[in-house]
């Protein structure tokens, strides 16, 4: 982060403007991480399992065996979903929190909700609406769906892993929380307007620059000829094409189509795609 910010003439030193920021700020670097671990934590359980004998009956060839096991059990999968499903949740919320601070009168100098008229306008005010059904929404989908299971095909199969759930409530929670950190870019363009862009760090001016290609400024008459009227996979773009510049370390990301259901997908295969767009959010 330091690194990042070189050059830039936005920065304080503490003390400087107030003694501690907020925690959403304080604290981005211990979050993210926290998020991380629990990323690299799927991704390790996933890898095996993926690499794992998961066939019932298992046949022996070599010694005319035919065995009935247990490895086809959900499990560690179910398990490693639920607790991505925090780290995604944690994105959003801490995203949001800052998001706030930016639009909030009561906590920065900036105009009103980012504003061109503020009081007359709303400006990024709805935005930030948005953000905050979207954060909620993810707490109930963050429940873990492993502590769950009902009996089917005569008791026989008495304990399942619920294990597809969980990836399915992992995947909205990616989706709600790719709109969150949307959101939050779009806010911080508008207060980076306000600030004068020539005052940004060399890195995060390259990012204003390409982010300004796609998502035009909050003006007058906003949401009509601003970001509100833009398709929200359009805003998602412009972070994924301002991420690529060479401060950020970018990995190849599986996406999912629109139109492709992952309730038809194995677990395993539905939770490689979303450990796939994690990974890339958490290194936005």
């Amino acid at each position: 982060m330091r690194h990042i910010l070189t050059g830039s003439k936005l920065v304080t030193r503490q003390g400087e403007r107030r003694v501690q920021n907020a925690y959403s700020l304080r604290c981005i670097p211990q979050v993210l991480g926290a998020c991380s671990q629990a990323l690299h934590y799927a991704t390790e359980k996933l890898e095996i399992e993926m690499n794992a004998v998961t066939d019932n009956p298992l046949i022996f060839s070599d010694t005319n065996e035919i065995i009935s096991r247990g490895n086809f059990h959900g499990e560690p999968i179910a398990f490693a979903m639920d607790f991505l499903k925090l780290g995604i949740a944690e994105l959003a919320s801490i995203s949001e929190r800052r998001n706030e601070r930016l639009v909030n009168p009561q906590l920065n100098d900036l105009p009103a909700f980012l504003s061109p008229n503020p009081g007359l306008e709303s400006g990024a005010m709805i935005l930030q609406y948005t953000a905050a059904p979207l954060v909620s929404e993810n707490k109930t989908l963050a429940h873990p769906a492993s502590v769950d299971s009902i009996p089917s095909s005569a008791n026989q199969e008495d304990h399942v892993s619920m294990g597809t759930i969980a990836a399915r409530h992992a995947h909205q929670m990616l989706q709600n929380t790719r709109q969150v950190i949307t959101i939050e870019l779009i806010c911080a363009l508008e207060a980076c307007t306000y600030r004068g862009p020539e005052k940004l760090a060399e890195t995060t001016l390259a990012f204003y620059e390409k982010a300004r290609e796609i998502i035009p400024e909050i003006t007058p008459g906003f949401p009509a000829n601003g970001p509100g009227g833009m398709h929200t996979d359009t805003l998602i773009e412009a972070i994924e094409i301002a991420a690529k510049h060479p401060f950020v370390k970018v990995m190849d990301v599986v996406e999912i189509e629109p139109t492709q259901d992952i309730r038809d997908m194995t677990s395993k295969t539905a939770a490689y795609l979303l450990l796939s767009l994690m990974n890339f959010i958490v290194r936005i």
